[in-house]
């Protein structure tokens, strides 16, 4: 494994607000409103910079990725540098896909301590956690019925709107899903295994520290690539929409330019030093945020059925890998519009020359009669090694009628390029992937 000195990037290192470099403007949702981003420097530092000078926290909470906190220094070195006398409360080893039991019991103890603080450091599901606790603190919610009468995708302007999270948050973010821009939040209820997209508007999290020598430590590099394609699924389900704009159509095409042969060279790099690589991609995942959230753009059929695939012990990267193909191929297959759509994407792939390279050495062809877009990210995914059924994460025919139930219910299935309205169209793209 390579030595600490050797894993740091040459670009320079940068804290501060959003760059242009990075994404132009304010989420006018709030997504990256006050939200500073670090990179470049060691993520313990940057933090213990911010918790002091910038929040001037006291009681500080670490929500941290249990096997980070079991096989490296990560905790304890973060811990050290804010101070352990600030540090009141360290939890590990949440359950993915953020459940609502779990999250209400941490916020209880936050508020018996004074939590004012809190840092993940780790992937997405420690995200959505820290966004869901501050909004629960901000709202005295004690219950998951009190929980569930907060905003959600579905319920947004039907219901009373929420107070604001109270509790800011940082994370230092391992994996590449780009939770930590957005203000949606999803969580499970425990009761009935449904997955609930609630809104976090502003967003609690003032700060992202990207630490690309963190990530090349310690992330799998499987989790790292399942990850990036769920940042790729951002970006094609936001140029594939019948709801793209300009603004879309630029930070989706930037960071497929940045994100696809980054993480190619990421899989490529046995030898794991690759931090640039590593950087890069971690960079893109922003622009794929931005691709649907700074103008919304609401997304379709794979992340629809991806958030209750979640739930059923897939994780969201995995859901990506195996369900964005698929829906491509039942758009184009349904839809006149959607292939001609998907057609100008497949072009922007077939310009990198990585994916190029990739899908000639596959014996795809590019033009009329060649492959069509699923074609493009099945190969892509498969190069990665990554599932490309449901049986491979072990989901079978028998959990389709509960998924087909709760995918329609999701807040993106109606505006899916074929809108999703019957539980029999769910069922049709899962049985594409069985």
């Amino acid at each position: 494994m390579p030595s600490q000195e050797t894993l740091r990037s040459a670009v320079p290192p940068y804290d501060g607000p959003l760059p242009p470099s990075l994404v132009t403007g304010a989420l006018s949702s709030g997504g990256f409103n006050n939200c500073n981003v670090s990179y470049g420097l060691p993520f313990h530092e940057a933090c213990a910079k911010h918790a002091e000078d910038t929040f001037h926290a006291t009681r500080v909470m670490i929500l941290a990725s249990a096997t980070l906190a079991r096989t490296t220094a990560a905790v304890s070195d973060l811990q050290a540098a804010l101070g352990v006398e600030k540090v009141v409360l360290i939890k590990t080893g949440l359950r993915s896909h953020t459940m609502f039991s779990e999250s209400l019991a941490i916020a209880e103890e936050c508020r018996v301590l004074g939590v004012d603080l809190i840092i993940t450091l780790g992937g997405g599901s420690l995200t959505d956690a820290a966004k869901l606790i501050s909004l629960i603190l901000g709202n005295d919610v004690k219950t998951p019925d009190q929980l569930l009468q907060l905003p959600t995708l579905v319920t947004l302007g039907k219901v009373p709107p929420a107070n604001p999270p109270s509790v800011p948050v940082i994370c230092i973010s391992t994996t590449l899903s780009g939770g930590e821009f957005t203000v949606g939040c999803g969580a499970t209820d425990d009761r009935d295994n449904q997955k609930h997209q609630f809104i976090t508007s502003p967003s609690p999290i003032r700060l992202v520290v990207f630490d690309a020598a963190l990530v090349t430590r310690t992330t799998p590099s499987l989790l790292f690539s399942q990850s990036g394609v769920r940042a790729l699924d951002h970006c094609i389900e936001a140029l594939c929409s019948p709801y793209r704009n300009e603004v879309t159509e630029g930070h989706a095409r930037a960071s497929l330019l940045k994100l696809v042969p980054g993480l190619l060279a990421c899989r490529y790099d046995e030898g794991g030093a690759d931090v640039e690589a590593r950087l890069r991609c971690q960079m893109a995942c922003v622009d794929a945020i931005a691709a649907f959230g700074r103008v919304y753009t609401p997304l379709g059929g794979s992340h629809a059925i991806g958030h209750v695939l979640g739930p059923f012990g897939v994780v969201h990267g995995a859901t990506s890998g195996i369900l964005l193909p698929a829906v491509c191929k039942y758009n184009a297959r349904h839809s006149k519009e959607a292939k001609a759509r998907q057609g100008e994407v497949a072009r922007i792939l077939w310009g990198i020359e990585e994916m190029r390279g990739l899908a000639e050495r596959k014996g795809l062809k590019e033009g009329e009669g060649g492959a069509d877009l699923g074609d493009l990210l099945d190969v892509f995914v498969r190069e990665l090694g990554m599932a490309r059924t449901l049986k491979e994460v072990g989901v079978g025919r028998d959990r389709f009628g509960k998924l087909a139930e709760f995918g329609v219910r999701d807040g993106w299935a109606a505006t899916n390029p074929v809108p999703l309205t019957k539980e029999e169209q769910v069922t049709e793209i899962l049985e594409m992937v069985a």
